[in-house]
C-alpha cells in the first residue's frame, strides 16, 4: 500500500526537520502563537477575544488550551468582526445556511492566497484517489470563482487530470448523459445525492463509476457499503466545511480515517461538556484552528461534529495521524422517553434497504418519530414498511410510538437535495430548534 500523498506534501509544506509527530506538533505551535498575534492585531473579534491574554506566555500546546473556543453562534452576530484585511483583498464570500432557517446565517471570507491554499490541498488530496486515466465528474456547486468545483476543477488540472464541474444533482438524465459521453470514472458529490443517483441508474453507475469521493456530509457506513456494491466502487471520505477552507482530511487508499491537513489546520478533540481534551481513541467534538488564512483566522472553532482519533498507525504506513470517520453533528439527536435516539443509527437501519432513495425524520409531539420515505416504488410498501418497523423496534428497545409514511420518486428534474446538512427535526413544543 502507497504512503497518502499527503505525507509528501506537508513534508514540504512545513520542512520538518524530520519524518515525526513531535516534529509537527512543533511547527503547528510556532504557527499557532503567529496565528494568535495576527489575528488579535487585525481582528476586532479577536482583540477582543485576546486582549487580556499574554501571547508570551504561550509554550506549548497545553498553554494555547487556555485559549477560548470560537462558536458558529459568534460568526453569525458579526462576521466582519472576524476579517483581518481590506475590504479589496476579499475575492470570496460564502453566506452558509446550515439549517434552513431565515437569519440563520455564517459568511466566510476569503483572499485569493486563501483560494490557493485550498486548491493546493485539494490537488494532492485527490491524489490519493485519482490519475490521468480517470475523469472526474464535481456534483457540487461550481462553476462560479471560489466555488468548490472551481477549485477542485483547477486541482485537478494541475495534476493534468480531466475534472467536469457538473453541479448540485439536480436532473439525473442530464447527469446521466454527461457520465456517459465524457467516459466519467469518478464523481465526487454530496453522500445521499450520490446514493440516489446509484439507486435510480445502477446498471449505468457501477458499469461506468469505479471511484466515489463523499463530501459536505456525514456519511453512514451503509451507505459506503451500498456504494461499493461489494467492492467494485471504492468509496472515499472527505471531512471538510467552508470554515476550514473547504478541506480538512481525507482517507487514503486503505479508507481507514482521514488523513488531516496539518500543516494549515491544528485539529483538536474535546470534550463537548468541560471543554476539556480528550485521550486519542475517545469521542468528543472537533475543534480546529487555521494556521495559514489571511482574511479569516478562525481560532478553536466548535465543529459540532463528534469524531475521535485514531491509536494505530495507519495500514499505508504514514507517520501521519488519523481522524475516525465522522460520525455526524453532535446535535442530531432526540431524546424519547428518557432515551437518545441518533440520526446515525436510523440511517444504518434504514439505508440499508435498497429501494429507500431517501428520507426525512422529526419528532411529533406525544413523542411519535415520523418517517417518511422515499422510494423507488410503492408497489411492496406494505411488506417493506413491516420489515422497517420490525428493524426499527429491535434496535430501540423501549416504548415509543413510530409512524412510516411513504412516497414514490417521480424522477422529475427538480433539486432532489440541497447543500444543506441532513437534520433530525423535533416539532415538539418547547424543543430547541
Amino acid at each position: 500500500m502507497n504512503v497518502t500523498p499527503l505525507e509528501n506534501w506537508i513534508l514540504e509544506r512545513t520542512q520538518l526537520a524530520s519524518k515525526s509527530q513531535d516534529a509537527l506538533r512543533a511547527y503547528q505551535l510556532e504557527k499557532i502563537i503567529q496565528t494568535l498575534t495576527y489575528a488579535k492585531e487585525k481582528s476586532r473579534f479577536y482583540h477582543e477575544r485576546l486582549k487580556a491574554v499574554d501571547l508570551g506566555a504561550i509554550t506549548s500546546l497545553k498553554d494555547f488550551e487556555r485559549i477560548a473556543f470560537t462558536t458558529p453562534e459568534e460568526i453569525k452576530h458579526n462576521s466582519l468582526d472576524f476579517v483581518c484585511v481590506p475590504s479589496s483583498d476579499i475575492k470570496r464570500i460564502v453566506t452558509l445556511n446550515t439549517s434552513g432557517t431565515t437569519g440563520d446565517e455564517k459568511r466566510i471570507f476569503f483572499t485569493h492566497e486563501d483560494l490557493e491554499v485550498s486548491i493546493d490541498f485539494f490537488q494532492h488530496g485527490m491524489n490519493c484517489l485519482v490519475d490521468k486515466s480517470d475523469t472526474v465528474m464535481v456534483l457540487l456547486p461550481g462553476p462560479a470563482y471560489g466555488s468548490i468545483g472551481d477549485l477542485l476543477q483547477k486541482a485537478l488540472a494541475k495534476s493534468g487530470i480531466s475534472c467536469i464541474v457538473h453541479g448540485v444533482l439536480s436532473d439525473v438524465e442530464k447527469t446521466v448523459q454527461c457520465i456517459e459521453e465524457n467516459k466519467i470514472t469518478c464523481i465526487v458529490g454530496i453522500p445521499m445525492q450520490v446514493l440516489y443517483l446509484s439507486r435510480v441508474k445502477p446498471d449505468l453507475f457501477y458499469s461506468n463509476i469505479t471511484k466515489v469521493l463523499l463530501s459536505t456530509d456525514y456519511v453512514p457506513d451503509a451507505l459506503v457499503e451500498a456504494l461499493s456494491f461489494k467492492g467494485t466502487c471504492k468509496v472515499f471520505n472527505h471531512y471538510g466545511m467552508t470554515e476550514m477552507g473547504y478541506g480538512g482530511g481525507v482517507e487514503c487508499a486503505c479508507l481507514d480515517g482521514y488523513h488531516l491537513r496539518e500543516n494549515d489546520l491544528y485539529f483538536e478533540i474535546i470534550d463537548p461538556i468541560s471543554g476539556e481534551r480528550v485521550q486519542d481513541g475517545e469521542y468528543g467534538e472537533v475543534v480546529f484552528t487555521t494556521l495559514n488564512r489571511q482574511a479569516m483566522p478562525l481560532i478553536r472553532y466548535k465543529t459540532g461534529d463528534r469524531a475521535r482519533f485514531l491509536k494505530k498507525p495507519c495500514g499505508c504506513g504514514t507517520f501521519l495521524r488519523r481522524m475516525e470517520k465522522v460520525l455526524g453533528r453532535m446535535e442530531n439527536s432526540v431524546c424519547i422517553q428518557g432515551h437518545e435516539i441518533h440520526l446515525r443509527a436510523l440511517d444504518e437501519i434504514l439505508l440499508r434497504f435498497d429501494s429507500i432513495l431517501d428520507y426525512t425524520l422529526r419528532v411529533e409531539e406525544n413523542d411519535t418519530l415520523h418517517v417518511k420515505l422515499m422510494l423507488a416504488n410503492k408497489e411492496r410498501s406494505v411488506a417493506l414498511k413491516e420489515e422497517m418497523i420490525r428493524c426499527i423496534r429491535e434496535h430501540f428497545t423501549f416504548e415509543f410510538t413510530l409512524r412510516i409514511e411513504t412516497f414514490e420518486d417521480d424522477r422529475s428534474p427538480k433539486v432532489i437535495h440541497s447543500m444543506i446538512k441532513r437534520k433530525l427535526h423535533d416539532n415538539r413544543q418547547g424543543a430547541t430548534v
